[in-house]
């Protein structure tokens, strides 16, 4: 055993709290779920057919006016609550596609009761393109996660591989029920988070794998406590780096969020969760599922190797 192994201080052990890890995620993932079956996920017009609409101001107005301005020019047309953004800018939603006509109106109105520096930018997506948008995502996040595993499988072992799958998918679904749960808009820009975290998980748990890896040829491990102890040596020798890295990225996310534009502001939040969740998934998940498909594989040895009973 090298100095810096024996020198690794475990300050909590983390293999032997983590039933209390699966718990936690456990929890968050049933409520995500549960909300997503009974309320939906709250799609955005890129994977729902519909008219985006944002709306530079460039005063001071009142959300209250813009709605009746638009209730005015579009009778009859149903659209989600302004909201407010940025310098004097507003947003809102159609459920239906609004030809481009429609919203010259609106824009008109506006001009006429804020002054002529008022501008409008609409975003619209048909049906038919709304479906391919969500079976394209779809695909490109499971392409992503499978050419992962694959190599954490080739690059390690299999069993490594098979901690990745669930760990990935647990990076992947957090942020979906985060995202469920408070409501937020789902778009495009959700997707290019959710592959971000991916990556930047994936590069955490490899790291933790393979200092496992180096301690598993160094480090005697013969029995389950052995095992135990490895692993928690491991991750204290990550933790630093695991905390600096995620506390880096994380801190330009929320400044991104604080003072973005609303265009990325979901991308951002995507990320902090993403982030937290993807850290937390390397430590307390992939490490964790890793220890208990080995010890099971050490059981079955130590089975298979016992002497037959005549």
């Amino acid at each position: 055993m090298s100095s810096n192994q024996q020198d690794t201080v475990v300050k909590f052990d983390i293999v032997k709290n983590r039933r209390k890890a699966y718990a936690v995620s456990a929890t968050i993932l049933i409520l995500g779920l549960l909300t997503m079956l009974i309320m939906g996920l709250n799609l955005g017009v890129d994977f729902k057919a519909g008219t985006r609409l944002d709306l530079l101001i460039g005063k001071e107005f009142k959300t209250a006016d813009v709605e009746a301005v638009i209730k005015e020019q579009l009778p009859g047309v149903q659209f989600t609550p302004v909201t407010t953004y940025g310098n004097f800018q507003a947003a809102t939603r159609f459920e239906q596609v609004i030809e481009a006509q429609k919203l010259v109106k609106v824009e008109e109105a506006l001009k006429a009761k804020y002054g002529p520096q008022v501008t409008k930018q609409e975003s619209t997506v048909d049906p038919s393109i709304a479906r391919e948008l969500v079976g394209k995502a779809g695909l490109a996040i499971a392409i992503a996660s499978v050419g992962i595993v694959i190599y954490i499988a080739i690059r390690f072992q299999f069993l490594f591989g098979i901690a990745c799958v669930v760990a990935l998918l647990h990076d992947a679904f957090i942020p979906i029920a985060f995202f469920s749960l408070f409501r937020l808009e789902i778009d495009l820009t959700f997707i290019a988070a959710i592959l971000t975290i991916v990556g930047y998980s994936i590069n955490d748990t490899i790291v933790i794998f393979d200092r496992i890896r180096e301690n598993l040829r160094s480090m005697k491990v013969k029995t389950v406590e052995d095992l135990e102890h490895m692993v928690n040596v491991s991750l204290w020798q990550t933790m630093r780096r695991s905390i600096y890295t995620v506390a880096t990225v994380f801190f330009t996310a929320l400044a991104i969020t604080l003072f973005g534009s609303e265009g990325i502001r979901n991308f951002s939040l995507a990320l902090i969760f993403g982030l937290v969740s993807g850290t937390y998934s390397s430590i307390f998940i992939a490490a964790q599922v890793w220890v208990t498909l080995k010890k099971r594989e050490m059981a079955r040895q130590r089975f298979s190797s016992a002497p037959n009973e005549s």
